[in-house]
């Protein structure tokens, strides 16, 4: 955890405690007392979260790769992608055979977490998996100027943990100086007629250099194999919502979601199809443009060790486009025990890139 004399320590354990209170099962909550508390300065938290990670291993690096030749684009625009891992379903049902218990502890935990999102600084974070958003992500990503959006699950498997920290679900974050919001939406899924337990947000912003508009979404679709088809409903009815949202894609749109789908189900085949024209941003890592990555999750359970592709950026290619993509971690930094570790705090990979909105002035809103 590091020694207790470094510049930021109490005031981030501060910022911790005074959420203590907070009631963690209403979604409802978002900018509280916390907008009165001072703002964070993003180098020195981060510095914080090296002091307190100094007994583990180096950070694994991570190279972002060009897409456009030209990175001259203005008012492009950063979006981070991540299941950051539940700490109730870390510690308690997900039975990381491989993965120390050490690794796991969120006293350390939540400062790889920070500090991967701290090193990346996206304008646009979309998390899931989160079952600490009330007593540490929305009080510290608020103070570092995010607004913070978050909707919990109905029947959070989290809950059945003992000692859990309250319902998992996702969290959407955007800077404050970058975007303005110009409306908000929670949806609780459905499969055809049956509300499931699975969730999203959708929030329209307003750029506020160029004036443009974007509809962003976050989503974690049904996991395990045989839910399939469950899946397709839900991916569409998200896209059923998101149209409705986007007046029929007149708002580009980026989706980021763990949507437990590989590229051949059918959910993803409805999303590459969809109306609202969109493509997949880490496609651009592959050679032909046209291949999802080999995996961006990667772990080893008593059924066995999985390696899978299921988290994506989804953006209106007619409107948007990516200027890069940071690249994913290889096996060798990976390493035998896979995923997570005490190198790496989740079972998923965060998928980050640099968006730019089109020239086109048709497309201009």
């Amino acid at each position: 955890m590091g020694n207790g004399t470094s510049r930021l320590y109490s005031a981030l354990a501060k910022t911790l405690s005074s959420t203590a209170a907070i009631p963690q099962h209403q979604d409802y909550l978002e900018q509280s007392e916390h907008d009165q508390l001072d703002p964070l300065d993003p180098k020195d938290l981060l510095e914080e979260c090296q002091v307190a990670l100094q007994g583990r291993p180096p950070r694994l690096h991570r190279a972002f790769f060009p897409h456009r030749d030209d990175f001259s684009t203005p008012h492009a625009f950063r979006v981070m992608q991540w299941n950051i891992l539940a700490q109730a379903l870390g510690e308690g049902k997900d039975n990381f055979i491989n993965c120390p218990k050490e690794a796991l502890k969120w006293e350390e935990r939540k400062y790889l977490i920070l500090e991967e999102i701290l090193i990346y600084r996206p304008d646009v974070l979309c998390l899931q998996e989160v079952d600490h958003y009330f007593d540490t992500f929305q009080p510290i990503l608020s103070r570092l100027g995010y607004q913070c959006t978050f909707l919990a699950k109905p029947w959070s498997p989290c809950l059945d943990v003992e000692h859990n920290n309250g319902p998992d679900g996702c969290a959407l974050f955007f800077l404050q100086d970058r975007f303005q919001l110009i409306s908000s939406a929670k949806f609780r899924l459905s499969a055809r007629t049956l509300k499931t337990n699975q969730v999203a947000i959708a929030e329209i912003l307003q750029c506020k250099e160029s004036g443009r508009l974007v509809c962003v979404a976050v989503t974690h679709l049904k996991a395990r194999t045989g839910w399939e088809r469950f899946r397709l409903a839900q991916g569409s009815d998200l896209l059923r919502n998101l149209e409705l949202l986007t007046q029929g894609a007149k708002i580009p749109l980026v989706v980021c979601g763990d949507f437990n789908a590989e590229p051949t189900e059918e959910v993803y085949k409805r999303f590459a199809s969809s109306s609202l024209n969109l493509n997949s941003a880490y496609k651009v890592l592959s050679e032909d443009g046209e291949t999802e990555p080999p995996y961006t999750t990667w772990k080893i359970r008593p059924t066995g060790e999985t390696c899978n592709t299921l988290d994506y950026i989804w953006y209106s290619q007619d409107a948007l486009e990516v200027n890069s993509a940071l690249s994913l971690l290889t096996e060798e930094q990976i390493g035998p025990n896979r995923l997570p570790s005490f190198t790496y705090p989740s079972d998923h990979l965060s998928l980050i890139c640099d968006l730019s909105f089109n020239m086109d002035p048709d497309r201009l809103l």
